[in-house]
């Protein structure tokens, strides 16, 4: 789909469909949709007093202009009352009305940019949120056609042209990195194997400049990553771990380091998971996905920050060579694991991930992760698990996450929570062995292999959704790419 921003009267715009909006209980229609409702001779203020246009948030109305407009139909979209209005509502709103005109047969549609000047909203990000809410409204699995050829933000005035402009570039730029991370998430596991991820890593290097490593069994062998080699022994398909960088300013600057869990299969090794649920666990690389979705909207901004995404990627599957609990298994910064559960196997190539991350004496690193079912039980889908060692991080990552309404929530890394991780065997333990505080033990453990400032993100509960609502389609949601693309841009 061709999206872009005109410089052009909305009404007389070549579109088959027109968007404009409306607020609940607002005063009468102004702006883009006042001047529709003058040119229909009254016709949106008449919908409006009948009923059967109220503004609801993502409430839709069908208006046959009759040639008093270029576009063959016009579409009235709810945006929900104005002193609740933000960014969020622009998302689901541009959605629900780019739905529509797909299922209305559309081909061409022009839009405003929703809102802008609302509640002090700028006028670009009002186009980036306008265009984010279409593109990821009509996303369809593994599929470039999104149903429209086109999609035009219009605006007569040609000083607002520049800006809208960047608002598109953003938008498009967030939504194809989300896009690439939803795809991923949903491919089978005999196609998002580990070296498919190292696959999609090389086109990303290719298209961007970025620098790259895979790093096969005999490089995690020479990088002492004894945890993550554990984890891949049984694996039929061959672990990767990729290193991707973005780095403008030729190793000057400290980079901020992404990390992303990239278990592309979790059988729960010998610790075997139940027979229930699990073909869900092809979702186990969601954070990997998010991490390469970040680096392609990365890419596509040109981003000023120095950018190192690390990936390590393997199945948890079973073999006679697969490792067992009561293993004692030695990281890549020598510390030393006791295996109690093979189904803890994230913590374990995330441990050795970080630790590597340590060479590059980063500024920041985020790990992102389907870590642990305990978090889901904690927030439930309505927000990721957030684990830091630095407050500064943290606040930062939690003011890009009200940005983007990819929420977080910050837990507790106490010193009790790495106390349930004692061994006897060894320096510490996998897992505590019973359910209580997993979300935070899990925390606990990872912080053990950071010497930095560190934020762990635990996105088992927002990895997926069970229906269509706004911008999120049924299926896995991409999370992560909005949020940390926000952090790293601002950062």
């Amino acid at each position: 789909m061709d999206v872009t921003a005109v410089a052009e009267n909305p009404l007389a715009v070549a579109a088959d469909t027109l968007v404009v909006n409306l607020f609940e209980r607002g005063p009468a229609p102004s702006g883009l949709t006042g001047a529709l409702d003058r040119a229909l001779g009254g016709a949106v203020t008449e919908l409006i007093a009948s009923g059967d246009a109220t503004g609801r948030s993502g409430e839709l109305t069908v208006v046959y202009p009759r040639g008093a407009v270029s576009a063959a139909r016009v579409l009235v979209v709810g945006l929900g009352p104005a002193n609740t209005f933000d960014a969020e509502a622009v998302r689901r709103a541009a959605a629900s009305a780019a739905r529509r005109a797909r299922e209305l047969g559309a081909r061409r549609v022009a839009s405003a940019a929703h809102g802008a000047g609302i509640n002090g909203m700028a006028l670009g990000d009002a186009a980036q949120a306008t265009i984010e809410g279409t593109r990821l409204g009509l996303y369809r699995y593994h599929q470039a056609d999104e149903g429209l050829e086109s999609f035009s933000l219009v605006d007569e005035d040609t000083e607002k042209l520049e800006v809208l402009r960047d608002g598109v570039r953003w938008g498009d730029a967030v939504a194809e990195g989300t896009r690439l991370a939803r795809d991923l998430v949903q491919h089978p596991a005999n196609v998002a194997t580990p070296e498919y991820l190292a696959d999609v890593a090389q086109g990303l290097a290719n298209d961007h400049g970025f620098g790259l490593t895979l790093g096969d069994r005999a490089w995690a062998e020479r990088e002492g990553m004894g945890a993550f080699l554990a984890v891949a022994r049984a694996a039929g398909h061959e672990p990767r771990f990729i290193v991707l960088e973005h780095d403008p300013s030729d190793g000057k600057d400290a980079p901020l380091v992404l990390v992303g869990k990239g278990i592309t299969f979790d059988s729960g090794g010998l610790s075997i998971k139940g027979r229930q649920g699990l073909e869900g666990m092809k979702h186990d690389m969601a954070g990997a996905a998010a991490v390469l979705g970040v680096m392609r909207t990365v890419g596509r901004l040109r981003s000023p920050r120095r950018v190192v995404a690390l990936i390590p990627a393997t199945e948890n599957v079973i073999d006679a060579f697969a490792y067992r609990p009561s293993d004692v298994l030695r990281a890549a910064n020598g510390t030393t694991i006791e295996v109690i559960s093979t189904d803890a196997e994230g913590r374990l190539v995330l441990a050795d991930a970080l630790a590597y991350a340590s060479r590059y004496e980063p500024r920041a690193v985020v790990d992102i992760a389907t870590l642990t079912g305990a978090i889901d039980v904690a927030l439930g889908p309505h927000a990721a698990g957030l684990f830091a060692n630095d407050d500064a991080l943290a606040s930062a990552l939690l003011t890009a996450a009200q940005r983007t309404t990819e929420r977080l929530w910050r837990m507790p890394l106490w010193p009790q929570y790495i106390d349930a991780l004692d061994s006897q065997v060894a320096d510490l333990k996998n897992s505590a062995g019973k359910a209580a505080g997993g979300a935070c033990v899990a925390a606990a453990f990872l912080e053990r292999f950071t010497a930095y400032p560190w934020a762990h993100l635990d996105i088992a509960g927002v990895r997926a959704t069970e229906s269509t609502d706004g911008y999120q389609v049924k299926g896995p949601t991409g999370f992560g790419v909005r949020l940390l693309a926000d952090w790293i841009m601002r950062a």
